[in-house]
């Protein structure tokens, strides 16, 4: 395959401009200047492969795919909102080529069979679907899993996402043994004693419809104690979906002491603010809540200097019947594989706060090197997992590939048409690239 007059973009060695990439056996065999490589030509260069099918870009950009490791596929057990056979034609559509998988599932990832099931019903996909594993079994926060085992079966981190792990002797040793695997934990840091009704910032939005709502102490409270066990630990550790500006304050200190510190922030939070709650209700309640316009902003800034390392979506697929329910009866969660990548034009590139390549690298390259991916950058040899898209073109959110609609950005319309998204040499997505 011959893909080109594209525009190159690799966060990994700095490459930008126009380039012609050969593909081969699911690899990328050559990166060369536009025009090199011709069709079946004998007077190919020295080294340039001939190849059979030829995709103009026509200019778009050509960036490695893009890179999940916050994403809920729901399978098993909850197969009715999202399965992994949907979840990754989602990711497809979003231009996503790699996805870590959490753990919460019925039953859990808390054993290597369920984790087998996941790695070899993902392996089915058109994309490269990897999964995290359990750091308590039964996600009780009373007993570690095997840790050992299942990093040797496949599990490319550790995480109770969903539930916090409130036991601090109990996440000392999670993450002592996490780092003896090579293996990141990711947590998810919200006290529960302090949440009356969670998935609302106790604010302007709870006061509203009458509710105590979750205060931003139960997320604070649980980064700075998590922090301060990670640095005396020296052990890899994500703070997930970040929402406040005090806990990213707290990760920017905290990265001073260790270079094992990492943060996530989503597409949602960056986005939006708990006004959003009080338009779209529960199709913007989620966990840890959208909050202020003060915590949005800290959370660009700290996306702009480097505090938070990666944009993963959390992606929360629900039934329309639960997203239907009164405020406090619905679930949290909102899903966002397919929006992800023009929310980051949208808020941070054509802002100013981020470049296009600095986006690029947030949603690949920072999250592959976390969990030790091969995904993440363009170069010879490396895989053929790339995205194309014209980050002017616009389009209206209507359907999904999901299963699942539970989006506020239904009816908006965005900047950053996805027009190809290629894993491991082959097309996973074709949004109307060979018209």
């Amino acid at each position: 395959m011959l893909l080109k007059n594209g525009y190159l973009i690799d966060p990994q060695s700095g490459t930008e401009g126009y380039r012609d990439i050969l593909i081969e056996d699911g690899r990328i065999a050559r990166i060369v200047p536009c025009g090199e490589a011709v069709r079946g030509s004998a007077a190919a260069p020295e080294g340039v492969p001939r190849v059979g099918d030829v995709i103009d870009l026509r200019g778009r950009i050509v960036a490695p795919g893009l890179v999940d490791v916050h994403v809920h596929f729901r399978d098993p057990g909850f197969t009715y909102k999202e399965d992994i056979y949907t979840g990754a034609k989602a990711a497809a559509r979003g231009g996503f080529t790699s996805v870590v998988l959490m753990a919460n599932t019925k039953p859990p990832v808390d054993n290597a069979e369920t984790l087998r099931y996941v790695i070899d019903k993902g392996a089915e996909t058109d994309i490269h679907v990897y999964s995290c594993a359990n750091v308590t079994k039964g996600l009780r926060g009373a007993e570690l899993t095997d840790m050992e085992t299942l990093s040797a079966q496949g599990a490319v981190g550790f995480t109770d996402d969903g539930i916090p792990l409130m036991d601090e002797r109990l996440l000392r040793e999670a993450l002592k043994r996490a780092a003896a695997c090579h293996r990141p934990v990711s947590l998810h840091e919200e006290n529960p004693a302090l949440i009356t009704d969670n998935g609302v910032n106790a604010g302007r939005a709870a006061a509203g419809f009458g509710i105590g709502g979750s205060p931003r102490e139960a997320e604070i409270s649980m980064v700075e104690r998590d922090l301060m066990i990670a640095v005396e630990e020296g052990a890899d550790l994500s703070i997930q979906h970040i929402s406040t500006r005090e806990a990213v304050e707290l990760v920017r200190q905290a990265k001073k002491k260790s270079p094992h510190i990492y943060a996530e922030a989503t597409p949602h939070h960056f986005t939006l603010t708990e006004e959003a709650v009080i338009a779209h209700g529960t199709l913007a309640k989620m966990n840890p809540p959208l909050r202020e316009e003060a915590d949005r902003q800290a959370i660009i800034e700290g996306l702009r200097d480097g505090t938070i390392d990666m944009i993963a979506t959390d992606h929360a697929p629900h039934s329309a019947e639960e997203k239907a329910r009164p405020l406090t009866e619905a679930p949290s969660g909102i899903i966002g594989l397919e929006t992800a990548l023009s929310l980051g034009i949208r808020e941070l590139v054509n802002k100013g706060y981020l470049t296009m390549a600095e986006l690029l690298r947030k949603m690949s390259l920072a999250p592959a090197k976390l969990y030790h991916l091969d995904a993440g950058y363009l170069a010879e040899g490396g895989p053929a997992d790339l995205v194309i898209f014209d980050p002017h073109g616009e389009w209206t959110v209507h359907t999904f590939a999901s299963k699942a609609s539970n989006s506020p950005f239904v009816g908006e319309t965005l900047p950053g048409v996805i027009a190809c998204t290629i894993c491991g040499g082959r097309i996973a997505y074709d949004g109307g690239m060979r018209d």
